[in-house]
């Protein structure tokens, strides 16, 4: 079966985004919170965010809590930050694949791709 990973690097620092917060929701009718976890030390959740029989075709919803891990670093924020709260949302369609969602990050700024 397949899995959901995901991995942050803090591009403002160059280090892994170690301690930030992300949910995954499943998005429907009502969104519903399917997990809440937290980036290692190598900015990376350790194991899978979504696997098993819990990995389920549809449109889902990674959101990255970067305004509190950049205001943990010590990073210059504007109050409110510009960043604070960042939805990633996608599609799995073949639940035998590998889904891998990671963030690149800076306190102004993010992208995301597909990786493997």
């Amino acid at each position: 079966m397949g899995r959901l990973t995901t991995h942050v690097l803090d591009m403002s620092s160059g280090k892994p985004a170690a301690g930030l917060k992300v949910e995954l929701w499943r998005i429907g009718l009502r969104p519903e919170l399917v997990v809440t976890v937290g980036t290692n030390r190598d900015g990376r959740v350790e194991g899978a965010v979504l696997e098993g029989d819990s990995f389920k075709a549809g449109i889902y919803e990674l959101r990255f809590h970067a305004g509190a891990y950049l205001r943990g670093t010590g990073a210059k924020m504007e109050e409110p930050a510009f960043l604070d709260v960042i939805p990633i949302r996608f599609g799995i369609a073949d639940v035998n694949q590998h889904y891998h969602v990671p963030l690149l990050l800076s306190p102004y700024g993010y992208s995301t791709y597909r990786g493997s």
